[in-house]
């Protein structure tokens, strides 16, 4: 058992389920946190572990209509009504009293928030929870992945009030944790608190399981042939994944048998992005496979008794990981496709230049815009089986030496293990 004061630990988020960033790192912490003797548990909109050790609710899920008509009448305009502040305060109210039930529920020592005390997708959310630790004095973990003020549709709203107070609380009663060094220097300028930086990570001190039956049907499910390239894009449908460059790329390589397949939804930020991307991809004559309805948690049978995949299985079946983003947290994506050893053609978006790059990773980069020497690395590395090879392995090393769980367990530990580091309020 752990030996020291906290032992019962909540996670906190908006959702936990399915395969975006968040919810992939909530796994890696759960993981690397039972592993030094915590028990772990999950308080959420949507979540889809253990039923036993997570608690629900409604409100906080950011695809519930009330949060959903605050999220659309506060962003985008500059002023807000009376009902709005007595919706969000109405609201905030009974997530504040779930939050109780929930503590009391699992009897917890400490609160970890995922994003929910970080960028204001449910604003009720964190003032709830911002509130119920004041109340409590329950220690909290802030485990901030995306500030208000790194996305432009936060921009123009009529809750700076909210914004200023709760994303993130500019209290030194909350322990910070940003994934890279870029947004903590940003979060301490505009807050003036100190932070910690824990990046993403993977288990590289493990290698990854090859292959295996379930896996190879991958292909067949989503309508490819054995004979195909796939270029994965393991990424939400959303604006700043840059998906126009993929689809560029895969025209650019002038082979028919090179066919790109996104692996995420498209319901976050509405469907324009993903009707613009197939009016592209169809003016550029290049086949894309939008694969989220095969791609689960992870392994199960659908109910019309098709097989759904891990995302894990998708990197297994892919020739090329393409990661061109404009913008990213820190990489999820990048430091995955190092894992399965697959190469990788990328955007030197900002913290890929920052935090990743200096490390010593081998990518296929572009600088904002793909050109006839990236098409030409890319078909080096998909015909030269040595390049590509000497290429991946090393990726994986630099990896394992500087973005797996040890690094984060070390971080953990000290944070947990000292007191002093994480006062309660």
């Amino acid at each position: 058992m752990a030996s020291h004061h906290y032992q019962r630990i909540g996670f906190v988020s908006t959702r936990i389920a399915g395969t975006d960033g968040v919810s992939l790192e909530v796994g890696k912490w759960t993981e690397i946190l039972e592993s030094m003797g915590f028990d772990c548990y999950f308080i959420a909109g949507k979540c889809d572990r253990e039923p036993e050790r997570s608690f629900l609710i409604d409100e906080a899920d950011f695809q519930h209509p009330v949060i959903m008509e605050i999220t659309n009448k506060c962003f985008g305009r500059d002023h807000r009504t009376r009902q709005m502040s007595g919706l969000i305060r109405s609201t905030a109210r009974k997530i504040k009293q779930d939050l109780y039930d929930a503590v009391k529920h699992f009897e917890l020592d400490l609160i970890i928030a995922q994003n929910a005390l970080t960028i204001p997708m449910n604003i009720p959310l964190g003032v709830a929870l911002d509130e119920m630790l004041l109340e409590t004095q329950l220690p909290c973990i802030a485990h901030h992945h995306d500030f208000v003020w790194e996305r432009e549709r936060f921009l123009v709203n009529s809750v700076r009030d909210y914004v200023t107070a709760f994303f993130p609380p500019p209290r030194s009663e909350v322990h910070h944790v940003v994934i890279n060094s870029v947004a903590g220097r940003e979060f301490s300028r505009r807050t003036g608190m100190p932070y910690r930086v824990i990046p993403n990570v993977m288990q590289f001190h493990k290698s990854p399981t090859p292959a295996d039956d379930y896996t190879r049907e991958f292909r067949s499910t989503i309508g490819l042939s054995e004979d195909d390239i796939v270029i994965l894009q393991p990424t939400r449908v959303v604006q700043r994944k840059g998906i126009e460059h993929s689809i560029e790329l895969v025209r650019r390589l002038n082979d028919p048998r090179c066919k790109l397949v996104i692996t995420h939804s498209e319901d976050d930020e509405g469907p324009e992005y993903g009707e613009r991307i197939r009016e592209f991809a169809e003016l550029l004559g290049v086949e894309v496979v939008f694969a989220n309805d095969w791609i689960c948690h992870s392994r199960r049978t659908l109910k019309d008794g098709s097989k759904c995949f891990s995302v894990w299985d998708s990197y297994r079946e892919a020739d090329l990981v393409a990661y061109p983003s404009t913008y990213e947290g820190f990489g999820n994506a990048f430091l995955e496709a190092a894992y399965f050893k697959k190469p990788i053609f990328c955007n030197r978006y900002t913290i890929y230049r920052t935090d990743i790059e200096p490390c010593g990773f081998r990518a296929i980069a572009m600088d904002g815009f793909v050109t006839d020497h990236v098409v030409e690395e890319v078909q080096r590395v998909l015909t030269d089986e040595e390049y590509r090879q000497q290429m991946v392995e090393h990726n994986y090393e630099v990896g394992r030496k500087f973005f797996a769980y040890d690094r984060v367990e070390r971080e953990l530990r000290q944070l947990l293990e000292t007191p002093s580091e994480l006062p309660c309020v």
